[in-house]
């Protein structure tokens, strides 16, 4: 089953198309990452996605369901590139208010388990968001979407803020994500973890999808000693605009 399905999406800010007739499905239990540069429109699609902007042209569908209903996108976390919780809550505050947002049960011992996975200290829970660092605010944003209890996670640029160890331990704890069968679409520029993490990524570059397939494909279309190079390649091989 197709959980996202994007049908020649398009967007426009003036006389700049950043989102041309994109195509793609993500599937049911698939790690799918959205791969592209800085400005590519990563982050626009996203929000297309869930209907913060408007798209010009095109469908997207959730589960089946047109994307601006609000049924579509009540099976779904996101966690933007930019999170910035309530400044006046405290950590623990703001989990709490998620878990009643999603409508799930706040259960001490999963908020510790997860906590612990995303090497974010108890302690952290019972200072102001105000004072976390950027990092810190990153993991209690992770935090709160796994406890959504969702089953898909619409992630933009996860690892942002995060140290090396973080990462590794984030990385650890969408595997556990995805043994569960769960689904995650998530929009990244670095490749080595999309090489780890991902079933499939499409590239995006000058408005049109470059690639879609397995990072491994990718690698064989565009021969590269890492998956670093297969995408320079694959997007050096089109011009810009």
């Amino acid at each position: 089953m197709d959980v996202l399905r994007f049908e020649g999406v398009r967007k426009r800010f003036a006389a700049h198309e950043v989102l041309q007739g994109l195509e793609f499905t993500v599937r049911q239990g698939e790690f799918f990452a959205f791969v592209g540069a800085n400005g590519q429109g990563k982050t626009t699609l996203i929000k297309g996605l869930l209907d913060f902007i408007r798209i010009d042209g095109g469908n997207i569908f959730i589960h089946g369901k047109d994307h601006r209903e609000t049924r579509a996108r009540s099976g779904l976390a996101y966690l933007p590139e930019r999170f910035t919780p309530p400044w006046f809550l405290k950590g623990g505050e703001f989990l709490r208010y998620v878990t009643r947002l999603h409508q799930q049960p706040f259960v001490a011992d999963q908020v510790d388990e997860i906590l612990a996975d995303l090497d974010l200290e108890p302690a952290a829970l019972k200072r102001h968001v105000r004072d976390f660092s950027k990092g810190m605010t990153q993991k209690l944003g992770l935090a709160g979407a796994f406890l959504s209890g969702r089953d898909l996670l619409v992630l933009d640029e996860p690892m942002s803020g995060l140290d090396p160890k973080a990462r590794v331990m984030l990385k650890r704890r969408l595997l556990k994500f995805k043994e569960e069968g769960r689904t995650l679409f998530f929009s990244t520029h670095l490749l080595a973890d999309v090489e780890e993490l991902c079933d499939r990524m499409a590239i995006l570059h000058s408005g049109h999808l470059r690639f879609e397939g397995s990072p491994a494909d990718c690698r064989k279309d565009y021969p590269g000693n890492t998956l670093e190079e297969s995408f320079i390649r694959c997007i050096d091989g089109f011009p810009s605009g």
